[in-house]
């Protein structure tokens, strides 16, 4: 009997060790570390905004390592080059998961993401802050992927609106053919001429056939036209609008990179409005921008831009939800925790994630100046 007695007591203790065992051995947690899977435009098409965005997400979760990091665990980002090639994305997910992370962090791109989605789809990882405003990254079939920014038709409302104060419903629009520019392209057919705007034509411009493209957006005489591209394309676009006598209004989405566009333009800018949504990069009225500016600084890196503070903001949001998972982070314990984000301030920008898997609706407009500064 007292041998039984023994032989109960050593299998209750076994059960134990293996319940913590399980309980501090989720997937890419150990006990002096928090790995998170990153695979973005490092090198190639993408990369003058995907390296910034991670530039800014590193800068703060480096700051928070230095600190002592989450609950005394640090936080690992482990970056992958997809050089904007969705088949590389799919296979750098692969290795990712693999290798074992509690999460996915701040993909760049809807092609990449879209390409991606299917390897965590049935699965409990979650993709966090992908940079990318595909709108259906915020619907049922996504139900993995928690995005910090609002999507394309959320900008292409507001740019619309915008053009209906100044007197211009009749708009066209040229944009690149690149993935994530005929994501936005999408958006915009979609939206706007639901909220108000006569779209006349669309044409795509590429390297080499610019003039064509402008003549053809042109050609129904347009009272407003959408640029849709990088700071560089959108830049030739705008100076060939400008050049050919256009002189109505200019908008360009998120994508296009209003600080960036602004530094291509120069005073040749003068006009130009720009979505945002996240708050200026120069900003001295928030808080999260000023810390970032110092940060930078610090770190002796170039000025922030916008995608710099929108991956800032990101690895902030993450951050906060991390310490909200409390001491042992699992993958259901982090998903709760971002579900749980109640209009919650992040150094003056606020996420809410509450019944949404978007946190941030914000939609600024900035326009660019004579001088080639951007003004709210």
């Amino acid at each position: 009997m007292k041998t039984f007695h023994t032989l109960g007591r050593t299998l209750i203790v076994a059960v134990l060790v293996l319940a913590g065992a399980v309980a501090h051995g989720e997937v890419g947690v150990s006990k002096t570390s928090i790995v998170l899977g990153q695979s973005v435009a490092l090198t190639g098409p993408g990369s003058s905004l995907a390296k910034y965005f991670h530039q800014g997400a590193k800068l703060y979760f480096d700051n928070v390592n230095a600190a002592g990091g989450v609950n005394g665990r640090r936080i690992e980002l482990v970056t992958l080059d997809d050089q904007g090639n969705p088949a590389s994305t799919v296979a750098n997910t692969k290795k990712l998961l693999d290798q074992g992370v509690l999460s996915l962090f701040g993909f760049y791109g809807s092609p990449q993401v879209t390409a991606a989605y299917p390897l965590i789809r049935d699965g409990d990882v979650l993709l966090f802050a992908p940079m990318s405003a595909a709108d259906e990254f915020r619907g049922a079939l996504y139900a993995n992927v928690y995005s910090v920014r609002p999507g394309y038709a959320e900008e292409a409302a507001a740019i619309t609106k915008h053009a209906a104060t100044l007197g211009a419903r009749k708009l066209a629009i040229l944009h690149s053919n690149d993935g994530e520019s005929l994501s936005a392209l999408d958006a915009a057919q979609r939206t706007m001429s639901g909220v108000g705007a006569n779209l006349l034509t669309s044409a795509v411009f590429s390297s080499g056939a610019l003039a064509g493209s402008v003549d053809k957006a042109l050609a129904p005489k347009p009272e407003g036209v959408l640029v849709i591209g990088d700071s560089q394309s959108a830049a030739s676009a705008v100076r060939d609008l400008r050049a050919k006598g256009f002189r109505g209004p200019i908008y360009g989405f998120s994508n296009t990179g209003e600080s960036l566009l602004a530094e291509e333009l120069g005073k040749s800018g003068a006009g130009v409005v720009v979505a945002r949504v996240v708050p200026k990069s120069d900003s001295t009225k928030v808080a999260l921008v000023r810390e970032l500016q110092a940060d930078a600084a610090a770190a002796k890196l170039e000025k922030p831009n916008v995608y710099m503070v929108e991956g800032y903001i990101a690895a902030r949001v993450y951050t906060e939800a991390l310490r909200r998972a409390g001491k042992d982070p699992t993958r259901a314990k982090l998903k709760k925790s971002i579900e749980g984000l109640d209009d919650v301030s992040i150094g003056g920008f606020r996420v809410h994630f509450v019944e949404d898997r978007v946190g941030s609706r914000l939609v600024e407009l900035g326009l660019i100046d004579s001088q080639g500064r951007v003004r709210e």
